[in-house]
């Protein structure tokens, strides 16, 4: 396919069959694809990385076989319409809370290219990306503390009464003003004083530092969705 070849013409191609065409017109968009897609989740997306940028491309696709010249649509913006409507899919299917799409990038869709979202999709978009961005934060905070979201999951306590012990501590920790002080002053857990607050072995805590650390921190900071997480609910006070 020559480099050369209108885009307007690949799409009618690609349109009654030729695959070659369809593969040129997405190569050549996918830029685009990944602005779009990348908008509407509010973060950097990565070809080969992301499933969104997947979900993107297929939509692309889609968009080419939904096209119909002469209908009075541009292309892009149908292309780009779609693209927003199959990631509110992904993300209702998926129920991920790492990736969220953003409402602003919603409020741009156009009614006279599909029907416009309903009050209960908004609202699950709206609760997304009020999740993504605690998380994001979240993210953030542990990263100061040298802790990933990797290292918690290996940190995590496997057995109930390990971890109900650990967040025992995670909540002495964030109700106590010298503790808590402690804790983001040093970025270190305050050991000593712990170990007679809570009659416990050193060790122990040692143990499961980086996770008392992390269950603290969200504990201590406005994380109303994550906290539920722990059975500490911003919204409803601690679970029984």
């Amino acid at each position: 396919m020559p480099p050369e070849a209108d885009p307007n013409q690949l799409l009618l191609q690609a349109r009654n069959g030729d695959a070659g065409a369809r593969e040129e017109l997405i190569r050549r968009f996918t830029p685009f694809i990944l602005a779009v897609v990348s908008r509407a989740t509010g973060h950097f997306i990565r070809l080969g990385e992301d499933d969104e940028a997947s979900v993107g491309l297929m939509a692309f696709n889609e968009a080419i076989d939904s096209f119909r010249p002469g209908g009075g649509s541009n292309f892009l913006t149908l292309a780009e319409t779609i693209i927003r409507r199959r990631l509110v899919d992904y993300f209702r299917r998926e129920g991920r809370h790492r990736r969220v799409l953003s409402l602003q990038a919603l409020e741009n869709e156009t009614a006279a290219t599909v029907d416009p979202l309903g009050g209960e999709e908004i609202n699950l978009v709206n609760e997304l990306a009020d999740r993504r961005r605690e998380i994001e934060r979240y993210r953030e905070e542990l990263a100061e503390f040298g802790i990933t979201f990797k290292d918690l999951v290996k940190a995590s306590p496997q057995h109930r009464d390990a971890r109900d012990r650990a967040l025992a501590a995670a909540r002495v920790v964030a109700a106590n003003p010298l503790f808590s002080q402690y804790l983001r002053e040093r970025k270190a857990l305050p050991l000593k004083a712990l170990v007679k607050s809570m009659e416990t072995s050193r060790k122990t805590l040692e143990r499961h530092r980086k996770y008392i650390i992390a269950a603290a921190l969200m504990l201590m900071g406005d994380y109303e969705y994550l906290a539920d997480y722990i059975g500490q609910s911003k919204r409803g006070g601690q679970d029984a």
